[in-house]
């Protein structure tokens, strides 16, 4: 069903490969929007008494069990998750509990620098925002001048990093 009118014998096509409810392999050439490894904000599709089921762009949906929600997630509303692969199952299920795959230890980022923001959180200071699918940064309140919501992806700036490797980030540029 994947098959478009315009694809021949012998044409070279991207698919993406994943596994079915039993365990087949299935290749599409849907696009999922979020990978193994990587934050995404996404739908809740239905929630059960064992977890959420959330649209990620294909026709199996992304699992997050009670325990790796950080509130409890609602039918039709967003949220920001993790994807990995769970080791004792080999699954890939979603987390909500980002902070425990951020990592401000190693730093990659320099102030001044251009970088990828995900909106996850509001805070009484501002913002926090995933920065580069990698750090955890904050942007504040009194550096914001347009409109912001979780879910939100921005390009921003590092405006500071301080002593403790926590990053301050801004939506304008300096200068």
């Amino acid at each position: 069903k994947y098959i478009r009118p315009e694809f021949n014998i012998g044409d070279e096509i991207k698919v993406f490969l994943y596994k079915d409810y039993e365990q087949r392999w299935i290749a599409t050439t849907l696009r999922p929007w979020i990978k193994i490894n990587e934050f995404a904000s996404l739908r809740v599709r239905s929630a059960t008494d064992k977890g959420a089921f959330l649209e990620c762009g294909l026709e199996k949906d992304i699992f997050v069990p009670h325990r790796e929600q950080s509130i409890k997630m609602h039918e039709g509303f967003r949220y920001v998750v993790y994807l990995y692969e769970d080791k004792q199952t080999n699954r890939l299920v979603a987390s909500s509990k980002l902070n425990k795959f951020l990592n401000n230890e190693t730093l990659t980022v320099e102030p001044g620098e251009a970088v990828d923001l995900l909106i996850f959180e509001t805070t009484p200071l501002g913002f926090n925002a995933i920065i580069n699918q990698r750090h955890k940064g904050l942007i504040y309140h009194s550096d914001i001048f347009q409109e912001v919501k979780v879910g939100n992806r921005l390009t921003g700036y590092i405006k500071n990093i301080r002593e403790d490797n926590s990053i301050d980030i801004s939506l304008q540029k300096k200068g």
